[in-house]
């Protein structure tokens, strides 16, 4: 027998055994989801029935009462009135076009997709700036949660919970949720060690520690956090609108398969308009923050 007659027998064996592998797999995510996926299904039922509500009422809110809260809302989160006036402008603009009941609907969705990521994201992100075995841990997950394809993400999903809303917002979430992780764990392990000293020998506890003085000073870095998971659930409406998620991303594709190049345009630059507000309103938040932290302490 050559000495290189192994080279071609070991690929066939490899990829007999990788098929194998792949079936097995795949039979018992099948099994899995037959079994538990109804279980599954009624977990999320609450959040699909937040989902409805929260859309519903900002489409049926007229429409002026809708740009009223939002223009307030960001002059008290930035303090600036031109960012107010040209986010008036931008969905103004919206409407004009037609754009305005889809845009409500994207809204929905990346607010609630942003509310859920800072509240599952920033606790993991404390507890891996607390624990080094912890950040080792998640560390790598994250790193797969990033550097895997957006397509990839609903697979599984759709298999387990087939199209709609909550297969949507769960890839979303996947998708845009490492920046806040990473960044709350970054900010959290930036504070001065003499800081936290200092606040011990004060008699601080941990939790007093966690709360009055890492979390404050780290705000800043959080809130980039915040901003890139804004945009990365804002990137993922036109693919999460594959498995039948509502929105501006749903004529986005229609247009790509029936080549309509001015729907395409129009609402893409609609969810740009959204991102440029979402990044502006929380960026201008958080230099208005640490101003003021920085007033305080310097107080």
């Amino acid at each position: 027998m050559s000495d290189h007659s192994w080279l071609t027998e070991f690929p066939d064996m490899s990829r007999r055994e990788l098929l194998g592998i792949r079936k097995a797999l795949d039979g018992t995510y099948r099994d899995f989801s037959r079994a538990y996926g109804d279980q599954i299904e009624a977990f999320f039922d609450p959040l699909l029935s937040f989902l409805i509500w929260f859309e519903n009422l900002l489409l049926h809110t007229p429409w002026w009462l809708i740009l009223g809260f939002i223009s307030a809302l960001v002059y008290f989160l930035s303090r600036s009135w031109k960012l107010s006036l040209g986010v008036t402008v931008s969905l103004l603009a919206i409407g004009y076009f037609g754009m305005w009941e889809d845009t409500m609907r994207t809204l929905s969705i990346i607010t609630v997709c942003t509310f859920l990521s800072i509240a599952i994201g920033v606790p993991i992100g404390i507890l891996m700036a607390r624990s080094n075995r912890a950040q080792s841990l998640i560390t790598p997950l994250l790193d797969i949660m990033q550097t895997m394809p957006a397509f990839v993400y609903l697979i599984p999903v759709v298999m387990l919970l087939g199209i709609g809303k909550i297969p949507g917002l769960i890839a979303v979430i996947i998708y845009a949720i490492p920046p806040v992780i990473r960044l709350t764990n970054l900010g959290i392990r930036l504070v001065p060690q003499e800081t936290l000293e200092a606040a011990t020998a004060y008699g601080a506890t941990p939790t007093q520690r966690l709360f009055g003085v890492q979390l404050p000073l780290a705000m800043p870095t959080i809130m980039a956090g915040i901003n890139q998971t804004i945009m990365m659930a804002l990137a993922m409406v036109v693919i999460a609108s594959m498995i039948g998620v509502k929105g501006l991303g749903q004529p986005v594709l229609k247009s790509i398969t029936n080549q309509y190049f001015t729907l395409g345009l129009l609402n893409g630059l609609a969810i740009v308009a959204l991102a440029i507000m979402f990044d502006r309103v929380s960026q201008s938040y958080a230099k208005r923050a640490q101003r003021h932290l920085g007033d305080n302490q310097n107080g």
